[in-house]
This record gives structure tokens, C-alpha cells and sequence, in this order.
């Protein structure tokens, strides 16, 4: 039996440790490849900011799952101290006494190999194997297996192949900038999104991807104008256009489910209902799609808030929230409906104006459909009216003749 350990920080693991398990894997044929994430690593501190062990663990496990025999263990982060590779290797020599352990390395860390902690021991307890790199010229590499043979009688692989480039800290530079998907796997990227490590924010190719599977196909046409006329508002008024995106792409994500599937996304988020949300399928979706999308993307309160709010408002709204309201009411694939001249035009010059008549528009709209509005929206229409009051402005004129569109 042949057991193949790769150890590491594994902050976070990347294509470049999944490439290097299976070359070495391919070569070796080892019934099991074992990820050890490490706990303290002796030769340098975990960057400031770096995820939770659990977080690093479930990492690894995902990236595992990408090599054949591949599983992840606990060993060194469920251990006190810092994390020596010769306490691993007998650790794991006792749980499996009949196997070869291989333990792999880089090309740097063979050539220091034996400044390590007890690295008798580590060549005592398993073979090595480590990758050639094409530009050693020189044969760094099999001098020093050749050398450490001789004093510590180490078996030594040596494999071929040029693992993937990668480098954990830039890829962690990467990611707030909403690049490096490129550089993880698929399960580790969205591991990453989904709890907004390393300070991460979704890719915008990868994000509509994720978001446009759970519409309708007729809506994707809507989410793709409201993303781009929230840009749009935001770089108009001052405000962060990502942020704008952001939540403008994900903002419909609940919108095709029906009444009952809303009420059971209620139930698993604890959303508590008021009279007027339980019979309106149309202003659940706005409650169900901002507490899935924090689940499902990890989108920040001030996001999930602009999606929470973009069907009904509420007083005192912030900035982002008045341009995702704004958005969906305005995108260019909108048209048809008496009142959309003017609220565009005002979505441009203040927001205040436009926020209160599209609220004015909007109580408008269900009363002639014989319903009652919902509070929130009669609450911010009222207190948008203030404010224009309080700036000695007047409203919008504005008459209802043709219905507002879904």
C-alpha cells in the first residue's frame, strides 16, 4: 500500500497543488493521495486575515475531491503547536503501519530538506518525491537526492512534469479585485464566494452565470437591462458601480418560483410575513431572493438590503437602494407605460424626485387593480413627498392611462 502526502497552508488551495497531486499521483500510482492542511507552518506565519482552519480544511476537502484517491485530513490543524512533518508522518505511520508513506515537495523545499526539524526523521519514516524543474540545468535536484541518500538513506522520486504556476498570495491579492477564478477549481471559487474569504468578491461573468440559471429565460433580458442602467445611476450619482452590479444581477434571482415555493424559502430563512406578502408572490421574491442570494453568493448587508427593498421601498432609503428601486423600474427593456418619460428623466437629475414618483406610480398601479398597497410603499411614497416638501420642491406631474409592467 502507498500512501501519498502533500502538506501546506493550503490558503487557499489552488489548480497548481491539484496539478502537482495528480502528476505525482500518475507516476506513483499511490492508493491514496492524503492534503494535510497545516495548523502553524515552522517556516513562515499564516498571512494576517487568512480563514479559520474549518475554512482551510473544507477547502482542501473540495480541492481533494479533484485527484483520484484524494481525501483531506484534519491531523495537523486538530494538533496543538506548530505543524512538524515528522510528528505527521508518525502519526500517520501508527494508523498505517504497512504503508509506504511518500511525502512531496517542491524543488525549494528538497534543497533545504535537511534544515528541517528532526529530518532524519522525515526520511526515515517516508520516501520523498519532488518535481525536476526543466530550467535545473545545473541538477540541483539529483545532487541533492543523491546526497540525501548517502547521509540518511532516503529514498528519493523524482518526477517529471511542471506542476501548474500558482502562488496562494497572489491569488488572495487577486480575489477582492474579482479575479483568480481562474487559478481554483470550481467548488473551492464558489467555497470562497460563499463566505466572502479573503476579502473576495464574485467574479461578474461567473456571477451572471450563477444567477441567470435560476430565471426564467424571459427574464434574463430584464436583469441584463436592469444591470446595466443601475451602473449607469450609480456613476451618476457617486456611488460604488460594482456594488450596483452587484446586486442589480441577482436582484430577480427568486422571481420565477411559485407561491408556494416563496413560502417554503420563507420558512427556511425565517422571514416573517405581514398580511399584505402573503398573498402577493410579487413582493416575496424580493424577501426570498435577498436572504438566498447572501446564502448562495455571500452578497454584503448593504447589497442584500438593495435587493430586500427594490419591490416595495421604504422610507429613508439608502442611495444604492433608491438606484436598484430606480433600475428595475427603467431599464431600457421597459417601455409602454404612461409616466416612464418622466421617471427617467428624474432618475437623472434627483433622486429624490424620481424615487417619489415611482412610488407614486407604483401605490397608483395596485389600487387600480383593486388591492391595498403595501404599507412600506405608501410609507416611502409619503416620505419622499416630505423631503421634496422639506428642499421646496414639487412633485412630478404625473397621470395613470396605461398599466405598469411586471
Amino acid at each position: 500500500m502507498r500512501i501519498l502526502i502533500y502538506g501546506g497552508s493550503f490558503n487557499p488551495p489552488h489548480l497548481g497543488h491539484v496539478r502537482s497531486a495528480n502528476i505525482a499521483a500518475a507516476a506513483l500510482e499511490p492508493d491514496s493521495v492524503f492534503f494535510i492542511p497545516a495548523a502553524i507552518p515552522p517556516h513562515k506565519e499564516l498571512a494576517a486575515g487568512s480563514p479559520s482552519p474549518s475554512d482551510r480544511l473544507a477547502m482542501t476537502k473540495l480541492a481533494a475531491t479533484e485527484v483520484p484517491g484524494g481525501k483531506a485530513l484534519d491531523v495537523e490543524l486538530a494538533r496543538e503547536g506548530k505543524s512538524y512533518t515528522s510528528d505527521t508522518l508518525r502519526q500517520l505511520k501508527i494508523l498505517y503501519p504497512e504503508a509506504e508513506l511518500v511525502f512531496l515537495v517542491g524543488t525549494d523545499m528538497l534543497l533545504t530538506i535537511d534544515q528541517w526539524h528532526e529530518p532524519e526523521a522525515v526520511m526515515t519514516l517516508a520516501s520523498i518525491a519532488v518535481f525536476a524543474r526543466e530550467t535545473d540545468t545545473s541538477g540541483a535536484v539529483e545532487k541533492k537526492a543523491r546526497m540525501l541518500h548517502e547521509k540518511y538513506g532516503a529514498t528519493i522520486y523524482v518526477l517529471a512534469g511542471e506542476p501548474v504556476e500558482a502562488a496562494s498570495t497572489h491569488i488572495r491579492e487577486l480575489l477582492p479585485l474579482r479575479q483568480g477564478k481562474d487559478l481554483l477549481s470550481d467548488s473551492v471559487y464558489e467555497y470562497i464566494i460563499r463566505r466572502r474569504l479573503y476579502g473576495a468578491k464574485p467574479n461578474f461573468d461567473w456571477l451572471r452565470e450563477q444567477a441567470y440559471a435560476y430565471l426564467a429565460p424571459k427574464r434574463i433580458a430584464h436583469v441584463q437591462g436592469t444591470e446595466q442602467e443601475a451602473r449607469r445611476l450609480a456613476e451618476r450619482w457617486g456611488q460604488n458601480v460594482e456594488d450596483a452590479a452587484e446586486a442589480a444581477i441577482v436582484h430577480d434571482i427568486t422571481k420565477k418560483l411559485s407561491m408556494e415555493e416563496q413560502l417554503i424559502l420563507c420558512d427556511k430563512y425565517d422571514i416573517i410575513l405581514d398580511e399584505c406578502e402573503l398573498t402577493s408572490e410579487k413582493l416575496l421574491h424580493a424577501r426570498t431572493g435577498a436572504a438566498f442570494a447572501a446564502e448562495l453568493f455571500g452578497c454584503p448587508e448593504h447589497i442584500v438590503q438593495a435587493v430586500r427593498w427594490h419591490t416595495t421601498g421604504h422610507p429613508d432609503m439608502t442611495a444604492l437602494e433608491q438606484i436598484i428601486y430606480l433600475a428595475d423600474y427603467i431599464e431600457p427593456g421597459r417601455n409602454g407605460f404612461s409616466g416612464l418619460a418622466e421617471l427617467r428623466e428624474a432618475a437623472y437629475q434627483d433622486l429624490d424626485m424620481a424615487m417619489e414618483l415611482g412610488l407614486r406610480m407604483s401605490l397608483a398601479e395596485v389600487r387600480a387593480k383593486g388591492q391595498a398597497p403595501h404599507k412600506n410603499t405608501a410609507d416611502a411614497q409619503a416620505w419622499f413627498s416630505a423631503r421634496l416638501k422639506s428642499r421646496g420642491l414639487e412633485p412630478v406631474p404625473w397621470t395613470a392611462d396605461t398599466p405598469i409592467p411586471d
